[in-house]
Formats: structure tokens, sequence, C-alpha cells
């Protein structure tokens, strides 16, 4: 045990000695300000076990010394600890993690301020992005965090957040979800003279998930999109896809792994683009009647 983590056990053994201390006379004297030493005592021990990187423990103590501002009104600091502790979970264990921000966000919202609540729904998103990878999880509170973003009239940060809720749904073949948002988010994007070029990417990605359901439903959701960006006509990608559904058309399996070898070669396709052109690949390979 370090230095610090020993320092840290001797400042938890006397919180607990603070609040250990009981009866009459101690509750009519000084009862509060037991409990204020205590709480600091907690913070103090939780800082010491951060420096030695032993976050459990520094996540309980913050925890500790959250309990203690709630029973004592102090809602705000009692929220200001859960977030403390869960970023110390956060490299230990997920689920503590999670349940420390559920309980900051509960304080939160109950205090109507849901910026804060939709931040750290965000963060417990991102953690079931990489920790612990449960993508239904991430779309849940991401979709909970634009939900609150969008009420403060943050509509930028609620528009990230439902693209990544897009983004991992189309991942979970939940294609017409996956639509939906694209389409929406480049709408509100073409009200915007600075967020109007994006509109493109928006689209682009809702034509491609079309695509993985229809290639009709694609040709006929392009001809609506150029009716509401007429300058998307013009771009790489509208011409892109009207080639893959040409191909598709044709049943022409190797002209379509040729478009994208194509485009590809200029405008580098990432991982998720790549998976969805899979997808619609695979499906002309092993249905092309269907096409």
């Amino acid at each position: 045990m370090s230095t610090n983590e020993q320092k840290a056990q001797q400042l938890i053994a006397e919180a607990e000695k603070k609040l250990g201390a009981k009866g009459f006379f101690s509750s009519l004297f000084g009862g509060s300000s037991r409990a204020e030493d205590a709480i600091e005592c907690y913070q103090r021990a939780a800082n010491l076990f951060k420096m030695a990187k032993n976050w459990s423990s520094a996540g309980s103590a913050f925890s500790e010394a959250a309990k203690l501002h709630l029973q004592s009104g102090s809602r705000h600091e009692a929220a200001t600890n859960y977030v403390d502790a869960a970023n110390c979970y956060k490299k230990t264990d997920v689920n503590e993690a999670v349940t420390c921000f559920l309980k900051a966000i509960e304080i939160y919202t109950d205090m109507g301020r849901f910026a804060m609540a939709a931040k750290h729904h965000q963060s417990i998103a991102e953690m079931y992005e990489t920790e612990a990878v449960d993508l239904d999880k991430a779309i849940q509170h991401y979709e909970q965090a634009a939900d609150y973003f969008r009420g403060e009239e943050s509509n930028s940060s609620a528009n990230k957040c439902l693209l990544k809720v897009a983004h991992y749904a189309a991942q979970l073949e939940q294609y017409d979800k996956a639509i939906q948002i694209y389409q929406e988010v480049a709408t509100s994007s073409l009200e915007s003279s600075l967020q109007k070029y994006s509109a493109k990417e928006y689209f682009f990605r809702a034509a491609l998930c079309q695509l993985c359901i229809d290639h009709l439903n694609a040709q006929h959701a392009l001809d609506r999109y150029i009716q509401q960006y007429p300058a998307f006509q013009d771009s790489r990608e509208y011409k892109f896809l009207n080639k893959l559904i040409e191909q598709i058309e044709e049943q022409n399996l190797d002209g379509f792994t040729d478009t994208v070898k194509d485009y590809d070669s200029i405008s580098r396709l990432d991982q998720w683009y790549t998976t969805i052109l899979l997808r619609v690949k695979k499906q002309l390979n092993e249905n092309p009647d269907l096409c």
C-alpha cells in the first residue's frame, strides 16, 4: 500500500469516527459540523486514492461524500461528487460508473438542470460505445441526451447525439430509424448557412440505408433530396448513388464492386460506409432477382 493510500485510509477512518459519534449532546452540538468534517475527509481521501491510481476506492470515497451532501440537502454538491465518483469508476467498473452518473442525472433533472443531465447521459453512452460495448444501451442514452439538449434549445448538441443514434441504428440494421434521423438532421442543417454543406453527407448516409432496404426506395429518396437541396445533384455522392442503383438494376455484381472501388480511390470510405455497402452487395449477390 502506497503512502497516499495509507493517508487516505486514515481519513476514511476519521470520517467514520466523526459520523459514529451519537447521542443527545452530539446531535445538539456540532452534528452538522461533524457531517461537514466527514465530507471533507472523504473528499481528501478520494483525491489521495486518485493520486495512487486506486480508482475503485476513490470512487467509493466520492460516493460517500455525495450521500452525506444529499442528506444535508446540498444537492448540487452531491451531484458533483457522484460525477467525480463516476469518472473514477469509469477506469475500473463501468456498471458502478453508470450507477453514479444516473444518481447525478436524477438530481440534475430534479433541479431542472437538463443540459447537465444530457451531458452525463452522453458520458454513459460513450462508455457503452467503448468500455462496455452495448450499442442498444448507447443508443438509448444518446437518445435521452438528445431529448434533454433539444428541450434546452441546444440543437447542435442534440443533433450530434442523434447522429450517433443513426450511426449505430444502421449498424444494428435498424435502417428506418437511421434514415429518419439522417433526413431530419439534413433538413435541420439546410436551415443554417454554416451547416448547410453537411446536409450532403446526411442525405448520402440516408440513401445508403435506403439501399439496404430496397433500391427503388433509394431512388425515390434521392428525388426528394434534390428537391430539398438542389446542389446535392452535382455532388460525387449523388452520382455514386445513381451509379450503384444502375448496377443493382442490371444485376451487375462486378459493376457494383468496380463502382465502389472507383469512388473509394478518390473519397476514402470509412468502416461504417464499407459495412453498409457490403450488406447491399451481399443482397445483390444472394438475391439478384429481387433487384
